[in-house]
């Protein structure tokens, strides 16, 4: 039986573009947990059925609440407009693309003592596929903010954990102390600065494994597009969260590690740019470090060494050279 505490204490908030074709298993998926007392649906200027579509997923038990963008602003603006509605203790995002497992929620408020964000490890499959069987072992662990930021940079030789991504119940009363919104300025990380911010405020956050959160990966999603100027903005926000209190020497430095990884990927596609247009100022400009000249130099390095690659295996098949003709007889 459900606590009379955890029915209801959940407000869920998505933020939807172009999502006619998801939005509705979202939805019903949130809908569909008792704990969940709001949903709010923020469309983004779509233009097109998204909101129809997320209406369609109601099950008139009146949780949901389906608002629209008049212009499109990015899903950190839409997620505070949804976070300026709730009245719910707790809240979590869901993308629109995404979907809870059953149960999901009643699993993470179970862990919610002493803690103000809760999150499991996500469950990722592709588009069409179905999730694996949820592990009966639960394993959870404390992460501070020198932990989650240094989850989120990647190292030669080994992937980058992706805490940024991580979709954690977070308690309403904590965000609200502390006035965190999403910066709005963000169309890329905002979750990872978010998050970054709790913690530097004294968050406590918890990680368990997989608890039901399925995170539906497409060839044909918005979140692997952006542009340099979401890059730049990504690698700054960096300062932002380093002046919300004194800092330790380790997470100075976890933070300075992922501005310089933000800062390789940008200049990488400012040095691109630079060659294409034949600019030797430009190219000389995106030396901005030694960490990220060696990054350069080795991302230069093996396209080189790839394109090298690319013409031995399209290089043409020498031709038969001629059989030498036999000597003739002599007579």
């Amino acid at each position: 039986m459900k606590r009379p505490e955890q029915t209801g204490s959940v407000g869920v908030v998505i933020a939807a573009y172009r999502a006619a074709d998801t939005i509705g298993a979202a939805v019903a998926s949130a809908l569909a947990e008792p704990e969940v007392g709001q949903v709010v649906v923020v469309d983004d200027a779509s233009g097109d059925d998204t909101p129809a579509a997320a209406l369609a997923a109601d099950d008139g038990s009146g949780r949901l609440t389906v608002l629209r963008q008049a212009v499109n602003q990015g899903p950190a603006c839409a997620r505070n407009r949804a976070l300026a509605v709730l009245t719910t203790p707790w809240v979590c995002v869901l993308d629109s693309d995404d979907y809870f497992l059953p149960g999901r929620t009643a699993r993470l408020l179970a862990l919610t003592e002493g803690q103000d964000l809760v999150a499991d490890a996500l469950i990722k499959v592709t588009s069409g596929a179905a999730p694996p069987a949820l592990s009966t072992t639960t394993q959870a662990e404390q992460i501070n903010l020198e932990a989650f930021v240094r989850g989120n940079v990647s190292r030669q030789g080994r992937d980058r954990q992706e805490l940024g991504f991580i979709k954690p119940l977070m308690r309403m009363a904590f965000l609200r102390r502390h006035a965190l919104t999403y910066d709005d300025s963000l169309r890329l990380g905002e979750d990872y600065a978010f998050y970054a911010a709790a913690l530097a405020h004294g968050a406590q956050l918890l990680l368990t494994g997989p608890q039901g959160y399925v995170a539906v990966t497409r060839p044909d999603s918005l979140s692997g597009r952006h542009s340099e100027e979401d890059l730049r903005r990504l690698r700054d926000c960096d300062r932002d969260i380093a002046a919300v209190r004194p800092l330790s020497r380790a997470e100075s430095a976890a933070l300075d590690a992922h501005a310089v990884s933000v800062d390789q990927r940008l200049q990488w596609r400012l040095l691109i740019n630079a060659v294409k247009a034949r600019d030797p100022a430009a190219m000389a400009a995106t030396v901005t470090s030694w960490p990220v000249a060696r990054f350069l130099a080795a991302r230069l390095i093996e396209q080189l060494w790839l394109r090298t690659l690319g013409r031995v295996k399209r290089a043409p098949e020498p031709a038969a050279l001629p059989l030498r003709p036999e000597p003739k007889a002599r007579s």
